[in-house]
């Protein structure tokens, strides 16, 4: 490579390569060869116009080549130099003694690994991708004496110039179209880092097409792989200088393409969670109802009816078991009614004393009871215009029901205390995990209140019935609750995934929705285990080979049917379509006796 070696009074020689269009020359510290004397100005500069170098003087100021003063000349091979007390050698073939390119070599590496420190110190502060990757590139390129250099990813077959920058660490147009295909093609191919010291005259490139367009010269390709896997390449090059590569810039640059490896493939996992949480949330919100969550078809089933009856002012029984989201549904037939922008006023009718329960729903007058010392307002009143839901509705007394029955039917409300009328216009919706026909044969419920109630039932599935909804809604609990309480748990691990799927809840959501509560408080590490969910292999159910549990579904469903018919073996037999000596096997197996229960054929 052209260089100039440099020899001052009380210095070591210096070696400098001249890889760019314009060498600065002068004592100032900024210069690209610092001269140590200061009485030299600045402003001396070496042009390379891609064929002759030539030296230039400041304005009214000469140096010395080959014994004569000149403001400007074209160097050739072995020329003299002499500007001040320094004196600079030009040579265009690397001449340097085995010492002197030694330390240049090294004051080189050092220069590479400082700017690699200098980016690594950026790379843990650093936190916006495209700055950081437009830094490694402003890098690579001062390192390696590039004029332009190009960071590509390989998608499939497809080719993405993700950051392509010049040597005035600007943005280059066009960018895709500045590579060569042969080059590039090669260490896709080869996965290993490609030398071009001068492409035009290069056998096995300067007949490529994207080569002799280009005007391609000095090439330097290295390729990205993470875990074995080709992501992408660096590309960087000169298209003026011949020979500006050598196997040191290889060394330095393969270290900053494992870190652009590292921050790549960062990148790109990063937008694929990106991409899966979009998904997710996409999912989610197609199946989701207002503040309710459920892909299940009980659930769908649930909000077509929902749908259906929000519009009416009809009256609607929910149904289901405790912590199955009753509440959240009568919100939902509020929500999307034509009362939505009036009250929706609660009272859980089995968390008051049956004494004040009265008075919580009507209202009073001052001086009705001990303790009223001012008329108050009930549920009827504040809901007035809205929709009053009573959850728990199988715990109100009976002598209170026959009170709500004509407060209903009347829309008429009267206060403790009071014999003055109040009218109300309300929605009734009703709530309760007890089977109130049951409740009507013991006494404990009044029939004509059930009817008045029960327009329409609204039943919710237990979450045991609702398949791959109870693994949706805990990462929407999760997702919910780790913002609320600013936590770094991030999700599920596989094992707790399956616990959570195995698991009977009989607390439903209101339990799954505590267990996540306490595991995001607790957890000390990003994922949530079993164990933080306090779900262990003795509470999940039992997992059974396929014929252990063909056998004892058999073996069930014998006794079922054996105590359908009062243990009659032979009618047992033929109801099952089986041979009575498979019954009798099936008894002695279980411990009962032959002789027992026969029946008449």
């Amino acid at each position: 490579m052209p260089s100039l070696r440099l020899t001052a009074p009380g210095q070591p020689p210096m070696i400098y390569n001249l890889h760019k269009k314009i060498t600065s020359i002068g004592s100032g510290p900024d210069n690209d060869i610092v001269l140590p004397d200061p009485l030299v100005t600045d402003g001396y500069a070496i042009h390379f116009d891609g064929q002759v170098y030539t030296v230039f003087a400041p304005r009214k100021t000469e140096f010395v080549v080959n014994g004569k003063k000149r403001s400007k000349h074209k160097l050739t091979h072995d020329e003299r130099l002499v500007i001040g007390s320094c004196d600079l050698r030009f040579v265009m073939i690397d001449e340097a003694g085995p010492v002197e390119h030694e330390a240049a070599e090294t004051i080189a590496d050092l220069d590479a690994y400082t700017k690699l420190y200098e980016f690594s110190e950026r790379l843990i502060h650093q936190r916006d991708l495209g700055e950081l990757l437009d830094a490694l590139m402003d890098a690579v390129i001062e390192i390696t004496n590039a004029d332009k250099g190009f960071l590509v990813l390989l998608e499939g077959d497809t080719i993405d110039v993700k950051v392509a920058r010049n040597l005035n660490r600007e943005n280059i147009a066009d960018a895709v179209h500045q590579l060569s295909d042969s080059i590039v093609a090669k260490v896709v191919r080869s996965r290993k880092p490609v030398i071009v010291s001068d492409a035009l005259r290069d056998d096995e490139f300067s007949s490529s097409k994207s080569v002799m367009q280009l005007k391609v010269s000095s090439v330097i390709c290295v390729p990205l792989l993470d875990r074995g896997r080709l992501i992408g390449l660096i590309y960087v090059g000169n298209d003026a200088i011949r020979d500006l590569f050598q196997q040191d810039t290889l060394r330095v640059l393969t270290v900053f393409s494992s870190q652009a490896s590292l921050i790549v493939a960062n990148a790109m996992l990063m937008n694929e969670l990106k991409v899966d949480n979009k998904r997710l949330n996409d999912r989610l919100e197609q199946y989701r109802f207002g503040e309710i969550v459920g892909t299940s078809p009980p659930m769908q089933q649930v909000f077509r009816k929902v749908e259906k009856i929000s519009v009416t002012d009809i009256s609607v029984l929910i149904t289901g078991d405790t912590g199955t989201g009753k509440e959240l549904i009568a919100r939902e037939l509020h929500n999307r009614s034509p009362r939505a922008g009036k009250p929706f006023v609660t009272i859980n009718c089995g968390a008051i004393p049956e004494n004040l329960l009265e008075s919580e729903l009507f209202g009073h007058v001052k001086g009705a009871f001990t303790g009223a010392v001012a008329n108050k307002q009930g549920k009827f009143q504040a809901a007035d215009g809205g929709t009053l839901f009573l959850d728990e509705i199988g715990e109100m007394p009976i002598e209170l029901q026959v009170k709500l029955l004509r407060a209903i039917q009347e829309r008429v409300v009267y206060r403790v205390g009071d014999t003055r009328p109040e009218n109300v216009d309300i929605r009734i919706l009703a709530a309760t995990n007890r089977e109130l026909e049951k409740e009507i044969a013991g006494g404990r419920f009044r029939e004509d209140l059930y009817y008045r109630l029960n327009v329409v039932n609204v039943e919710l599935p237990p979450l045991r019935d609702r398949g791959e909804d109870v693994l949706v809604i805990a990462r929407y609990l999760l997702s919910r609750y780790a913002r609320e309480y600013d936590a770094k748990v991030k999700g599920f691990s596989p094992n707790a995934a399956v616990a959570i799927r195995k698991h009977n809840w009989p607390g439903n959501i209101r339990e799954l929705e505590n267990r996540i509560k306490k595991a995001i408080v607790l957890c000390e590490s990003s994922v949530i285990g079993p164990d933080d969910l306090g779900l262990d292999a003795d509470s999940l159910p039992q997992i059974l080979t396929l014929a252990d549990a063909k056998d004892k579904f058999q073996r069930d469903y014998i006794n079922e049917v054996l105590a359908l018919n009062n243990g009659n073996r032979t009618k047992t037999a033929r109801d099952l379509g089986v041979d009575p000596r498979t019954v009798f096997r099936h008894l002695e197996k279980e411990g009962g006796e032959p002789g027992d229960a026969e029946g008449a054929v």
